[in-house]
């Protein structure tokens, strides 16, 4: 997800995908990056989302905002496999476009609603509205997350949960070239270890656990970088000579960093 009111990225990553998302060589490189094509573009893989969706407890009970949802493959997977009522919202247009063509063809347009919104600004919906909020993969390219975290805080009932993932959590020494490969693709916020506990707890959240997540970041990006290498003269066609190389260096760098736990990926769970 894009801030608007940003530098425009210098490598076009969500643009490109967004785009193209229903393109047979980029369904290929997903099924080879994560085993299972539900038309994700974050590190998530189905069993991780497996997870995430236990550690809510989601059921057809209840409503669930997921923030930056991307083209919705994941918001869609999460309402078929659990019956919830899913609202998903991100900046991106060629994004949403891809989820509500994609609802409307499976028949979801009931149980999952897709709105182009700012995540970064006040979120248009009433307070208590959801039962939970996801945000996987995301919270990192929005601006000021004490912010953030008070509309998520604004618009989940009492005792409702938070489940965000971040991505690019500063565990060790990251070389200033690496910091901009890895922010290549848009803005980037990034934080030490403790300072999103830190920040969950001055928004009213109780912290109820953190789970390290960075061997799926470090595994995903690798695949991914590795099944776009193999497709290269495709993708070159699609995305452009320097769109490619561009990407090819992010997925490279995510994946060194991750591996060597110098940018960890760390998942959050709070209750409001």
């Amino acid at each position: 997800m894009k801030d608007e009111h940003s530098a425009p990225p210098e490598v076009d990553h969500y643009g490109s995908q967004y785009s193209n998302f229903d393109s047979a060589v980029l369904a290929a490189v997903r099924r080879e990056a994560f085993g299972e094509d539900y038309g994700q573009n974050s590190w998530q893989s189905a069993d991780e989302q497996e997870l995430f969706i236990e550690e809510l407890s989601i059921d057809a009970r209840l409503r669930v905002l997921d923030v930056a949802c991307g083209s919705g493959g994941p918001a869609l997977r999460l309402a078929e496999r659990t019956g919830a009522s899913v609202v998903g919202i991100d900046l991106h247009e060629h994004g949403i476009a891809t989820a509500q063509r994609t609802a409307s063809s499976r028949g979801l347009e009931a149980r999952a609603e897709f709105q182009r919104v700012d995540a970064s600004g006040t979120l248009p919906f009433e307070p208590g509205s959801f039962d939970a909020v996801l945000c996987i993969d995301a919270i990192n390219h929005l601006q000021n997350r004490a912010s953030v975290l008070a509309e998520f805080r604004r618009v989940l009932r009492p005792r409702g949960r938070l489940l965000y993932t971040d991505p690019v959590v500063v565990t060790g020494c990251v070389a200033s070239e690496e910091f901009r490969i890895r922010s290549s693709i848009g803005p980037f916020f990034y934080f030490p270890r403790g300072e999103n506990e830190r920040l969950l707890q001055s928004a009213g959240f109780e912290v109820v656990a953190v789970h390290d997540r960075t061997e799926n970041l470090a595994t995903a990006a690798l695949r991914w970088r590795n099944a776009r290498a193999a497709r290269a003269d495709d993708l070159r066609k699609i995305e452009g000579e320097a769109n490619f190389e561009g990407q090819q260096r992010f997925f490279e760098v995510a994946a060194r960093l991750a591996a060597e736990r110098r940018l960890s990926r760390l998942c959050f769970v709070a209750r409001a």
